[in-house]
């Protein structure tokens, strides 16, 4: 036997389909595809759901990029710091939480100016908006930032 005489196994290897030429060749008309609705016509993009909403328009979108340095503060308005501490006080992150302004654990504090200020106090925060500032030193007391070790509140 020689590599000439090899021939596949009966059955083996038919004539491919012609598809769509002609009634007689057997796959003619339609093609095979049946008549009418999607799988009779051409492909459909990606995501294409029979015209229901696609799932990518039904989800809510997503919030955007965070960095994973960013700093969240525990903020105090100035006006929260009126009636709560006494004139000439000294305001320090810790008795903010046991006044109970602030609830977050270790975050560090930034001082907010919203509200008005009439007491004379001394403010210690690690960060203040620049109203705050204007506000605290107005009343006639002073805004002393803390140092930045946020690295260990930054959140994750």
């Amino acid at each position: 036997m020689k590599l000439h005489h090899l021939k596949p196994a009966p059955g083996a290897h038919r004539k491919r389909t012609r598809k769509g030429r002609g009634e007689a060749a057997g796959k003619g008309k339609t093609a095979g595809r049946g008549t009418k609705g999607t799988g009779a016509r051409g492909t459909m993009r990606i995501g294409f759901e029979g015209g229901q909403t696609p799932l990518q328009q039904r989800l809510p979108k997503l919030p955007g990029f965070t960095p994973r340095n960013r700093v969240e503060y525990a903020t105090v308005n100035v006006g929260r710091l009126d009636g709560t501490f006494d004139d000439g006080a000294e305001v320090t992150p810790a008795t903010l939480r046991e006044a109970g302004l602030i609830r977050r654990g270790n975050a560090p504090v930034k001082i907010l100016g919203d509200g008005e200020l009439s007491t004379r106090l001394t403010v210690s925060a690690h960060a203040f908006s620049s109203s705050a500032e204007r506000k605290i030193t107005d009343a006639g007391g002073r805004a002393d930032v803390l140092g930045n070790d946020t690295s260990a509140a930054a959140t994750s």
